[in-house]
């Protein structure tokens, strides 16, 4: 097990915390960067009327900073200011988690994306219109089209205790489909409640057993449960027209619970963004499985301009002006949290607050502020090895006329067009070891590319899906389909 993040272990209002044992310290923000995110973090406060908030940046698996403002105290009582130890409820983000172990477990082969649910829960049946044909991974990917909430099982299971499995079962017909499986994004909380059950069904023990021993114990996040205790934030809704608070209620939802229950503290969220990161240090589940949740399997198309944000398994996305954000936001009554990973720079914030109107784009302008004072050094360049069966590949390559170019890069090669559009994909060695490529993205995912040889045991061109690419335009000892006209090239 690699290393784990370190608990913050200072309560002031903002601080750079203290080094992981086990790993190097991170660099210190400037005096400069760090009073402008904390002040950034009281004008949201003020602004927003929130009784506390608290927030942390993640770079390279270490909480760099965190901030805290306001009181975390019981209305009434004297003002106690947040500490790195306080809990808040984390709402929605326990979806990632819920999803994180179930990914583990297909990881462990004891479920499959395309298995139909009913496979494993049969009294949701296992006909075309049943709930039990919606597939883990549609219902993962919130595109199962699965009604938003528990109507029929009961009443607002955020603001009431919730029954257990065998009363909300039942309410799971038909009728609770909203839409054509995999057609198009809706939201499902009802979908997470399945989720959980078949989780416990999967390992034989309850759900948040499960995520606790699978995710949260081997992230080190301690401090996470499922129930507030001493060290936690009371939930409040502010008045909209007066500076008064009402405290909101908290309970088990019982069956709803997986779909945001869990409370945390800004270290806990830290350790997971980090793993959402890919530099926690600890692979909780594999690296193809972490990049497959962070892609996207539903967009929420508005109908209006580009897409902004998106789906993937358990992960929110977000297209933050061509920027990618991977994560969760949740809410609940009392609460609002959100925990975002900027996927190009593994940068990561999570913020939270003890208000149920919560805050605004805090979190992204916190991410803003880090990357604008604090830019990444690029890596420094250096020579590296690269096998000779892909350096035999690099430089120009032509589909018909247009040129394309081939660079070596970790772990196989990227095929791109050279100064026009063109249709690019990253290649990989075919895990058949038969000597093929398979493309990772864009048009030529999971597509074949075979190197075709001349006599002299050099490539000679190339067989991409059919289409025949080679070392000049249209190479008429390229076996080109359809033939090279026999004038070649002429004014």
């Amino acid at each position: 097990m690699g290393a784990i993040l370190a608990p913050v272990t200072d309560s002031s209002q903002t601080t750079s915390p203290a080094a992981p044992t086990a790993a190097a310290a991170p660099p210190a923000l400037r005096d400069a960067t760090a009073d402008r995110l904390l002040h950034l973090l009281a004008r949201e406060q003020v602004e927003r009327r929130l009784p506390s908030v608290v927030a942390g940046l993640v770079r390279d698996g270490q909480l760099l900073w965190w901030g805290a403002r306001g009181s975390a105290a019981e209305p009434g009582a004297a003002p106690a200011p947040p500490a790195p130890t306080t809990r808040y409820r984390i709402g929605s983000i326990t979806k990632s988690l819920v999803a994180t172990a179930v990914m583990r477990a297909h990881d462990d082969g004891l479920v499959g994306l395309e298995d139909p649910v009913g496979q494993h829960l049969p009294e949701l049946g296992d006909g075309r219109g049943d709930v039990g044909a919606l597939t883990v991974g549609q219902l993962l990917g919130q595109a199962s089209g699965l009604q938003a909430e528990n109507d029929g099982a009961g009443p607002w299971w955020e603001r009431s205790p919730g029954g257990d499995w065998a009363a909300l079962a039942p309410a799971l017909t038909a009728d609770a489909r909203r839409h054509r499986p995999g057609h198009r994004f809706h939201y499902s909380n009802t979908g997470f409640a399945v989720l959980g059950e078949l989780l416990a069904r999967l390992r034989g023990r309850p759900w948040h057993e499960v995520v606790r021993g699978d995710v949260l114990e081997p992230l080190g996040m301690s401090r996470a449960g499922l129930r507030r205790d001493a060290d936690s934030a009371p939930g409040l809704a502010v008045h909209p027209w007066a500076d008064v608070v009402l405290p909101e209620p908290e309970h088990d939802a019982g069956a709803m619970a997986p779909a945001g229950q869990v409370w945390a503290t800004v270290p806990d969220l830290a350790r997971f963004a980090a793993l959402l990161a890919g530099t926690a240090g600890v692979d909780v589940v594999r690296p193809e499985t972490l990049a497959l949740m962070r892609e996207a399997q539903v967009v929420d198309d508005p109908r209006t301009g580009a897409w902004a944000s998106g789906y993937g398994l358990g992960l929110q996305l977000w297209n933050a002006g061509g920027r990618r954000l991977v994560g969760h936001s949740g809410s609940m009554p009392g609460f609002v949290a959100m925990l975002q990973v900027d996927a190009a720079s593994g940068d990561g914030v999570v913020a939270m607050t003890n208000s149920t109107t919560g805050f605004g784009d805090l979190a992204t302008r916190l991410l803003d502020v880090l990357a604008e004072a604090e830019p990444r050094l690029p890596a420094a360049w250096a020579p590296r090895a690269v096998p000779p069966e892909v350096l035999e590949l690099v430089g120009p390559w032509y589909w018909g006329p247009s040129p394309l170019v081939v660079r070596a890069e970790e772990g196989g090669f990227l095929l791109e067009g050279l100064g026009r559009p063109s249709r690019s994909s990253r290649f990989r060695p075919s895990p058949a070891g038969d000597g093929t490529w398979v493309g990772l993205d864009a048009y030529y995912a999971g597509e074949r590319l075979r190197v075709l040889r001349g006599a002299d045991g050099a490539p000679s061109h190339l067989d991409l899906a059919s289409f025949r690419l080679t070392r000049t335009p249209y190479d008429p000892a390229a076996d080109v389909p359809g033939g090279v006209d026999e004038g070649g090239w002429r004014a």
